[in-house]
């Protein structure tokens, strides 16, 4: 039993980890497909808003190893999934950013909820 623990634990931070490096390089990618491109200051500046913005309010907690935080950080990644959906189909200049961008955001969910997995309190 108490190996299991330890195994869950070690699992735990491991996804932790994972989770911080996706959410750090998707926040790069996003700024990079941001502004690439020719954007008004006003759209510039809202998107990186929307897709920046998030992220960061999500730092503190998944430092902390606050379970809610990851819980909500799942959510923080959909305008994420939908800008590099949308950039993928529409705009064929950042089509590689925008798969970079889609492909880290399905990543890090997998991340989030596998840190929530194994870090949940029945251990089962």
């Amino acid at each position: 039993m108490a190996d299991a623990i330890s195994t869950n634990a070690a699992g735990a931070g491991r996804a932790r980890g994972v989770a911080l490096t996706l959410l750090a390089l998707l926040a790069v990618v996003s700024l990079l497909a941001a502004y690439t491109g020719e954007r008004s200051a006003v759209s510039l500046g809202l998107l990186v808003l929307l897709l920046v913005t998030p992220l960061a309010i999500a730092v503190p907690g998944m430092l902390a190893r606050n379970r809610r935080t990851f819980a909500w950080a799942t959510l923080c990644v959909t305008p994420h999934f939908i800008y590099a959906l949308t950039e993928l189909v529409a705009n064929p200049s950042i089509r590689v950013l925008a798969a970079s961008m889609l492909v880290l955001s399905l990543a890090l969910v997998v991340a989030l909820v596998a840190y929530l997995r194994l870090t949940r309190a029945g251990g089962r």
